[in-house]
């Protein structure tokens, strides 16, 4: 069985009871909930939360690996500012998902650049990108749902792209390499239905979100405490129903070439403060009237400053500060975030 086609489709899985079914397609179907009617522009509780089976944790070049399975389920791609939801097709039996970080701190590394290889026997079975993803209480990872050949042993091959985003600090001149990463995956149909999933009806669609899944053997996605970022926190506006906690330092992080201010954006989720990686954002700074910056700032990835949009410039004290998103984060959404960060306001501070 061959990975499926990708389908963005709109009309919501039919959701149908446990009690008394015992076909597949109607236990899948239990575990996609109605979406809620009326959910707010913003993060909200989800229907209801999963957890997940590890399938194990590896090493490739200057990663850790992770790779983790749970039920097949809805998600929502960006395309540029419009989602597109992504519902369980017929095949689909699992969700497959991969986490990685780097091996010396511990720190998620957002990579949109991932694709994953199951073959069975040395005969493929399937294939595909792993979209780069944010979950609640899964965080930033990379999955996607994919079809299998019923229970049997797997093997999984996940190749990582060498990162996008700009490197500074302990990160220069590192995550520059393609590597792969190979894993054994023994599914069994049984093993997945134990997964835990929790419905959340008493709650679900209310502004918020569930707490994040701690687990030693991986990390979880998340920036610095506002307090604790380096240089000089100018102020933490909220557009979008994200936050932006904007902080200066006296000098660039090594990697960027350029003397004087640096000027960091740390932009982050509510509740949870995972990363918001792949966006566009830019920052204008008016001084007396004039203009003395105006430019867009890069998607960087800094072991202190945590992942965050950033430039040199000018800035001084009296100055105004303008922050634009230009495009919305691109990455895809679990439920709870599909109706969040899509639409913002300019944000100005005064320096």
């Amino acid at each position: 069985m061959h990975r499926r086609q990708f389908l963005a489709a709109t009309a919501g899985a039919t959701a149908v009871g446990l009690a008394g079914c015992r076909s597949l397609f109607e236990t899948r179907s239990s575990r996609s909930p109605p979406l809620v009617d009326d959910r707010p522009d913003a993060v909200y509780v989800p229907t209801h939360v999963e957890g997940m089976q590890m399938v194990g944790t590896t090493t490739a070049g200057d990663y850790g690996v992770a790779l983790t399975y749970s039920y097949p389920h809805r998600f929502w791609q960006i395309d540029v500012d419009e989602t597109n939801k992504v519902s369980i097709q017929g095949d689909d039996a699992l969700h497959l998902m991969t986490t990685l970080w780097d091996r010396e701190t511990r720190t998620v590394i957002p990579n949109d650049g991932m694709r994953v290889t199951v073959t069975q026997d040395g005969d493929p079975v399937a294939s595909g990108r792993l979209w780069a993803m944010l979950s609640q209480n899964m965080g930033v990872h990379a999955g996607d749902n994919f079809g299998l050949d019923g229970d049997g042993t797997y093997d999984v091959e996940v190749s990582v792209d060498p990162v996008a985003d700009r490197t500074t600090g302990a990160f220069v001149d590192r995550f520059t390499d393609l590597v792969t990463a190979n894993f054994t995956l023994e599914f069994s149909q049984s093993t997945l239905e134990t997964t835990s999933f929790e419905r959340l009806s008493d709650r679900e669609g209310d502004r918020g979100a569930v707490e994040a899944m701690g687990m030693e053997m991986v990390p979880t996605a998340a920036t610095p405490a506002s307090e604790e970022l380096p240089g000089t926190v100018l102020a933490e506006p909220s557009s979008g129903d994200a936050r932006f906690p904007t902080t200066v330092l006296e000098s660039p992080p090594a990697g960027v070439e350029s003397d004087g201010p640096y000027l960091a954006v740390s932009a982050r989720t509510p509740y949870n403060g995972y990363p918001l990686p792949l966006m566009s954002l830019s920052a204008t700074v008016t001084r007396d009237g004039s203009t003395v910056f105006d430019d867009s700032l890069s998607g960087t990835i800094d072991p202190e400053l945590g992942y965050h949009y950033g430039a040199a410039m000018d800035v001084q004290s009296g100055d105004r500060l303008t922050l634009a998103v230009g495009s919305p984060p691109q990455i895809s959404r679990h439920e709870g975030y599909e109706t969040a960060f899509l639409e913002f306001e300019e944000m100005r501070i005064n320096v």
